[in-house]
């Protein structure tokens, strides 16, 4: 699709005026995620989407409670596995162009490992979580699961509070650039993850404390 692109814009007769025009917004998008990542804070959620602030709302009790147990489970696990660390809500994700902060992210321990303590800005990591909103569903589904392929992150799961539901979506090479289809785990099913090794888990595990819990005792037995 690039190369389709380039080779278009390469023959039209105003090709150098577009490539100018072109690299001009650049430049000045640039100065502009310079200044988006001066001005945030710790106590402002916002991400940089292709040139735009999108700032976000606080979160309603059932987004923060999935948040919640789901990173309960998948932290305790990666810990006593030693297989990396996980981040929630405000570990911003530098990619090409744009800067997200995802619900939740996994880093493996090779990776996490090469983090300074006072690192604020962070490579694609290798497993993103999303929970939808009305106002983030587009981006979640659109923007965000394309740039997310193209940077190589090999598991991406978008969760519905209302239906209940987890899609998943892998890449299944480290050369693909698009996720394969999404599958689809609702409430009486178990989901397990592409990248994280051994870690399945109810689905209803991330929408009640009582499964969440009865989770964790299978898990490690405790």
């Amino acid at each position: 699709m690039v190369a389709d692109y380039a080779q278009k814009l390469w023959s039209s007769p105003d090709a150098p005026q577009q490539i100018e025009a072109l690299y001009d917004a650049l430049q000045e998008e640039k100065k502009r995620r310079i200044d988006f990542r001066q001005w945030i804070t710790p106590a402002i959620k916002a991400e940089f989407i292709n040139g735009e602030v999108i700032l976000h709302s606080p979160v309603k009790k059932k987004h923060f409670s999935i948040t919640d147990l789901l990173s309960r489970v998948l932290s305790i696990y990666a810990s006593i596995k030693k297989i990396g660390r996980v981040a929630t809500e405000k570990a911003m994700i530098a990619l090409t162009r744009n800067d997200y902060e995802p619900d939740l992210v996994f880093f493996s321990k090779e990776k996490y490992d090469t983090f300074t303590e006072d690192q604020m800005l962070f490579p694609a990591p290798d497993f993103v979580v999303e929970i939808l909103s009305k106002s983030t569903a587009g981006k979640d589904r659109g923007i965000k699961k394309q740039d997310y392929a193209a940077h190589g992150i090999r598991e991406y799961w978008i969760i519905d509070p209302n239906r209940k539901e987890i899609e998943q979506y892998i890449l299944l090479s480290p050369n693909d650039t698009q996720y394969l289809p999404a599958k689809y785990f609702g409430l009486d099913s178990d989901i397990e993850s592409y990248v994280i090794e051994g870690f399945t888990i109810p689905v209803m595990a991330i929408f009640d404390e009582a499964t969440n819990v009865e989770t964790l005792h299978s898990l490690f037995k405790i």
